[in-house]
């Protein structure tokens, strides 16, 4: 039995974890590390009492307090009962080859993303909350309805396990696909670099919040698919297409980074316009951080 109270730093670490053939076990570990890091950070209020209680708010009545969990944590919780804490959260995968790049010894953005993905779903299964899944490409791969089970969670993670990337990328028509199939609303988290049409892609999310879910996007890089620090001639193939082109990286590297920026930016923005959370997560980046980001969204759901 693996214990991860006293170290947890390091089950949050994508170059440690990813070196786990299980992508069950990575999930397990991600999860624990990330519930011991709460109980030791200013976000302790979200820690193991959160599937079951959330903050007290002005107008929440007196008797509906907690006062165990008070005595324990000198803050206010209220208990919530079964509806409300019931959830239903989707969660979108991008598997086109673009996501199975990596430079070096980096992890590559498929074994960051299906970890994540992974570990979110085991969390939401935790909450007792109905979890879905779709894989996509330029088209929809698998689609998994919500559902809250262990047996589920058994499924999501074999289909995770399996993923091969593949085919070219249709990010808009995907999403928009995927957006009507949900007949109830709920919490959408998309996870992918978006290395796709940004206009298209940023109208699908919109399709999303017009039907009045709530989303994340996580957009997943490489660090150096940011700075562009190859520092030496390179042949460029593109994953999806088989392109090739020849060039010294330093030549075009402010370039490179100008029109980097300016499509992230562009994303982020417009996500924020619509009152869509966005995620900007390089593959170097600790697990709790997005993690974080889900725990905080969900808590102002109720």
């Amino acid at each position: 039995m693996i214990s991860v109270s006293q170290d947890y730093r390091k089950y949050l670490d994508p170059s440690i974890i990813s070196k786990l053939n299980s992508l069950e076990l990575r999930a397990r570990l991600v999860v624990e590390g990330f519930m011991v890091g709460l109980h030791k950070s200013p976000y302790h209020g979200f820690s193991a009492e959160f599937t079951q209680h959330r903050p007290y708010m002005q107008g929440d009545g007196l008797k509906d307090i907690d006062w165990k969990v008070y005595g324990k944590t000198e803050k206010y919780f209220i208990r919530q009962y079964e509806e409300e804490t019931n959830l239903k959260s989707y969660i979108l995968l991008d598997i086109s080859k673009s996501m199975n790049f990596a430079y070096d010894k980096n992890v590559k953005k498929i074994d960051y993303a299906s970890t994540l993905v992974a570990a979110f779903s085991y969390l939401m299964i935790k909450q007792q909350d109905a979890v879905g899944l779709a894989l996509y490409a330029d088209k929809i791969i698998k689609y998994f309805p919500p559902k809250m089970s262990r047996a589920y969670l058994h499924e999501l993670i074999k289909n995770l396990s399996t993923i091969e990337p593949a085919e070219k990328t249709n990010t808009a028509s995907c999403l928009n696909s995927i957006a009507e199939k949900i007949k109830r609303r709920g919490l959408v988290i998309i996870v992918s670099d978006f290395f796709d049409d940004v206009n298209a892609i940023l109208q699908a999310l919109k399709h999303f919040r017009y039907k009045k879910n709530e989303v994340i996007v996580f957009q997943v890089l490489d660090p150096v698919e940011r700075n562009f620090a190859f520092g030496k001639d390179a042949i460029f193939e593109d994953m999806e297409t088989g392109e090739e082109m020849t060039t010294q990286p330093y030549q075009i590297q402010k370039a490179y980074k100008d029109a980097m920026n300016e499509f992230i930016n562009k994303i982020k923005s417009e996500c924020l316009n619509s009152n869509i959370e966005y995620n900007l997560i390089e593959t170097s980046t600790p697990f709790d951080k997005a993690l974080l980001s889900y725990i905080q969204k969900r808590s102002k759901l109720f």
